[in-house]
């Protein structure tokens, strides 16, 4: 152990010396609006610092072809997001459920208990068996799934993390997937809350990723009607205090020497003011997370009156509950009434509060539908100025550094309100500043465990056929991807990923991957160097950390890592000290979910990682995952 209390210094010693330092047209960028020279960087080091930011990482050929294409020629094709992805449709093309409408999805991929409650509705399985027979149970429930078509959702989930992980991957188009990842964050949904699962590849799909670099009141709306956020933050059930509105109309309308009949009224109307229906977890947390900022002007009154205004906003319901609350008339009948229909969004009138609201100064429900008031709101929220200092913080604290400059976000934000939330003028103008290539930025940034796996098989050019072994490392660094349960998202701080445990784990992911010990996950290290293999251990760091960190000055980094080349267990000391800190879940490695056969599959999985190291050696890979587990290759 002393030996391996040695390596954890040598690694946090060089840790901390590290952590010391109108809508334009994207075609007119030139290439004086790039001011890297005067921040004293050659266009290949400004070339690595651009794609070190806007990419899941690079070899030496891509920041070649950066270079060659000219740095602002890369980033417009980047903002455009268009560039042919062949190779990434290809990898995609056996997934599925990646398609399907959410309508889809449900029939599909149904909760455990909604299929069991139809298996014994159908008298395919005996409601006293799943107590007294569990494996008769499970059998039979396993056939009836088949026979029907349907699937569990962990199959479901898989596919779209593996999906994921291929996008970051391989897609050409990175500013894109990485822009996906920032804005999912910011506009956090999760898959530990149960209702809102199934909905959540769809969100990322059809609302996040188009809008990723699109105009941010467009995609904010686009959240807020999505069943994903609405069954997230519990939108989907807010009404107004009144259960039903129609109560107070009726009271009017009732004939005042009816006594009884207003009496009657009268005590609905006080049972409906105790049994309340607003919800304020939407209507929080959108100006708190999505728009102004925890100190964006607004007060509990604001709260309260916003989600008034957003009473109503639902998820266009099951034919069963159609049946029950009439909602299966006719398009036209439901748009007469109030109601607004759109894919899985339903406006439903009858449980709007048609009151008068006042939010941040604005008053509402005065002269506007009740589904238009919504809109109107929110689009107030994305245009105002808080939510423009605000975002353009995100941005900068994602892209730049943690602590951007005040002056630098002043400028974005003043970008984001004279171009109506444009995202891509915002980055144009993030991308065109001096703070955004001073020498205090460089490797500012530190990687998430999923950075840093995306990064790594990117540096290694690493063939993926199993994604999801992957991420079962990226949840063994602390990333569980899709389920943080805060509506906050992952911060994007580098004290939030680094301790002594995470970094022993990325030591090891790193030993892991350089050895193929990885199932479905080949590299070829010899071919990063041409099939020259390096003389010693000492040839093999200098040459292999120009190469996966290039454009640095790597003479640090070779000193601090050489004292570890010679240590021929140093894998299994690493290992051992990174799961006494880390303890790895059951069946979280090596075994994949949903196997019914896991020891065969484990078995299977453990020969192909023998044959995942091709064109290395035991030197070679020891340099590789040392490489990829140093302080320095944790900056971007």
């Amino acid at each position: 152990m002393k030996a391996i209390s040695c390596y954890v210094l040598i690694i946090l010693g060089g840790w901390m010396f590290l952590s010391s330092f109108q809508n334009p047209d994207p075609a007119k960028i030139s290439a004086s609006n790039f001011p890297y020279k005067k921040a004293g960087l050659t266009e290949r080091q400004a070339a690595a610092h651009l794609l070190s930011r806007f990419t899941y990482g690079a070899t030496p050929a891509e920041i070649d072809e950066v270079v060659k294409q000219g740095l602002e020629n890369w980033f417009q094709k980047q903002l455009i997001a268009g560039l042919p992805d062949d190779t990434l449709e290809s990898l995609l093309a056996n997934y599925d459920a990646l398609k399907l409408s959410n309508s889809e999805v449900l029939a599909i991929y149904p909760k455990a208990g909604q299929t069991l409650r139809m298996a014994v509705k159908d008298g395919a399985i005996d409601k006293d068996s799943v107590k007294t027979n569990k494996v008769q149970y499970r059998q039979a429930l396993d056939i009836y799934m088949q026979q029907k078509g349907l699937k569990p959702q962990r199959e479901l989930t898989r596919q779209f993390i593996s999906q994921k992980i291929l996008r970051a991957a391989y897609t050409e188009n990175q500013l894109q997937e990485v822009m996906t990842s920032f804005w999912f964050n910011h506009f956090n949904v999760s898959l530990t809350k149960n209702d809102c699962s199934p909905f959540i590849p769809a969100y990322e799909r059809d609302v996040i990723r188009p809008n990723a670099l699109g105009n941010f009141s467009v995609m904010l709306l686009a959240t807020a009607k999505s069943p994903a956020m609405l069954y997230y933050l519990d939108n989907f059930s807010s009404s107004a205090n009144d259960k039903n509105t129609n109560l107070r109309s009726r009271k009017k309308a009732a004939n005042p020497d009816n006594q009884g009949k207003m009496d009657s009224l009268m005590t609905k109307l006080q049972k409906a003011k105790k049994e309340k229906g607003l919800n304020e977890n939407y209507a929080r947390e959108v100006m708190e997370l999505h728009t102004l900022g925890v100190d964006g002007g607004y007060t509990q009154q604001d709260v309260t009156q916003a989600a008034r205004v957003l009473t109503g906003w639902t998820v266009f319901p099951s034919s069963a509950y159609n049946r029950t609350k009439g909602l299966n008339q006719n398009e036209d009948r439901l748009e007469k009434r109030g109601f607004i229909h759109e894919g899985d969004f339903l406006f439903a009138a009858n449980r709007h509060d048609t009151g008068k609201k006042m939010v941040l100064g604005k008053s509402y429900g005065t002269t506007e539908n009740g589904y238009q008031e919504g809109v109107t709101l929110l689009h107030e929220l994305a245009n105002h100025q808080g939510t423009a200092k605000f975002i353009s913080k995100k941005i900068a604290v994602r892209f730049v550094s943690d602590n951007p400059s005040q002056m630098l976000i002043d400028r974005m934000a003043k970008t984001f309100l004279d171009q109506n939330g444009d995202i891509k003028s915002v980055l144009i103008t993030m991308v065109n500043s001096p703070e955004f290539w001073s020498a205090a930025s460089l490797r500012e940034k530190t990687k998430s465990p999923f950075e840093l796996v995306i990064g790594s098989v990117r540096s290694l050019k690493a063939e993926i056929t199993q994604p999801y072994q992957l991420y079962n490392w990226i949840t063994r660094m602390g990333e569980k991807m899709y389920a943080y349960q805060a509506p906050t998202g992952f911060p994007d701080r580098g004290q939030y990923w680094i301790n002594t445990g995470a970094l022993l784990n990325r030591m090891n992911f790193g030993l892991a991957l350089a050895s193929g010990r990885i199932p479905g996950i080949k590299v070829n290290l010899a071919a990063l160097n041409n099939n020259h293999e390096p003389e010693s251990s000492q040839a093999a760091l200098i040459t292999y950390s120009k190469l996966i960190i290039p454009e640095r000055n790597t003479e640090q980094t070779i000193e601090r890592l050489s004292p570890m080349l010679n240590d021929p267990k140093l894998t299994e000391k690493v290992d051992k000290a990174s799961n006494a800190t880390s303890p790895i879940e059951k069946d979280q490695m090596n075994v994949v979910q949903m196997d019914p056969k896991p020891d065969i599959k484990t078995r299977r999985n453990k020969q192909e990682a023998m044959q995942n190291s091709v064109g290395s050696n035991a030197m070679l890979a020891q340099v590789v995952g040392v490489i990829i587990g140093s302080p320095e290759y944790q900056r971007r």
